[in-house]
């Protein structure tokens, strides 16, 4: 348990050392601009696309793996949305609610938690699943919000612009990049290689910092009723149902299958906040799911990381 603790903690310590720091320093929202900007369009493109780029290209082309989780985070989706349609009556909040309940912190926790507790192996389903579940979100909600008339542009204009954020979002193309340097076996020169080392060094702990300081800085007044129905659909259906597939479907390393479990019991992802924003719906309520959800998820993520650890994961249904 000292050997999990010792993993744990450090995250969710950073995280809560950016929380305290959030709410002691009177510093305004916008002196996070520059460090968000590194964090996003540097450090962790420069993580995925060194993930990526050093794992051979026919393990990247696991089209069953990536079915089954992506399907399992749709499927998660889909539940979060009827609890938001059910207790809203909202498409608008419902959507983003929805995030709440099914989109995992892949970006900023992700990649640090699963490289910590399985090592170099866990690169690969990390990366696949950061980037088709983003996908996901990225195509799905600016749909869902233009049939919810939040968004005002046209049909064309909505799918035009799901394509744009698609493929410019960094994280995608530094991934996208990385493919193609597994597919050409391309490496870069040494001096280049050394500094995207010391940037995805700095990844997770600029982003774990930065997780707590945005948080601490939302806005948290009463819990809307729906919440804990999606924190726990977030951090125990979703794990669970992405375990109990991998295990129906078979076939896959017991890597893959605790890389996935654990993905999917992170909290809640900080873009559940930021789509409220950039929407202006249920802000107060994706707040506090953002800043509940990480709370909990100190327990119940410590409970997988023992699991993983101690290979308390059944390796197949007989």
């Amino acid at each position: 348990m000292a050997d999990v603790l010792a993993l744990a903690l450090p995250f969710f310590g950073v995280i809560f050392l950016g929380l305290g720091c959030g709410k002691i320093a009177r510093i305004p929202e916008s002196g996070l601009a520059w460090l968000s900007f590194f964090i996003i369009y540097v450090a962790l493109p420069a993580l995925f696309y060194s993930l990526v780029a050093r794992t051979p290209f026919h393990e990247l082309a696991n089209g069953r793996f990536i079915l089954v989780t992506t399907l399992s985070t749709a499927t998660c989706f889909a539940l979060s949305l009827a609890v938001g349609l059910w207790l809203r009556r909202n498409l608008p909040e419902a959507t983003i609610s929805a995030i709440v309940g099914s989109y995992s912190n892949v970006g900023y926790m992700g990649p640090g938690l699963t490289l910590g507790a399985l090592g170099a192996a866990a690169s690969v389903p990390t990366a696949l699943i950061f980037v088709f579940d983003s996908l996901f979100f990225f195509t799905v909600v600016p749909l869902l919000m233009a049939l919810g008339g939040r968004d005002k542009r046209s049909l064309g204009a909505t799918l035009r612009y799901v394509v744009r954020r698609v493929v410019t979002h960094p994280f995608n193309v530094a991934t996208f990049l990385g493919v193609l340097s597994a597919a050409i076996e391309f490496h870069p020169p040494a001096a280049i290689d050394r500094m995207l080392e010391f940037l995805k060094n700095a990844a997770a702990p600029c982003a774990l910092f930065t997780l707590g300081v945005s948080v601490a800085l939302r806005p948290m007044g009463k819990v809307s009723g729906e919440v804990p129905f999606l924190i726990a659909i977030k951090l125990l259906v979703h794990p669970l149902l992405v375990f109990t597939v991998l295990m129906l479907v078979g076939g896959f390393s017991p890597v893959w299958v605790a890389t996935a479990v654990l993905m999917a019991g992170l909290p809640p992802a900080l873009n559940a906040f930021i789509m409220a924003k950039q929407y202006e719906t249920y802000v107060e309520g994706a707040s506090g799911g953002v800043l509940i959800g990480t709370v909990v998820s100190v327990a119940t993520v410590t409970a997988l990381l023992y699991a993983v650890q101690h290979d308390m994961l059944p390796h197949g249904f007989n």
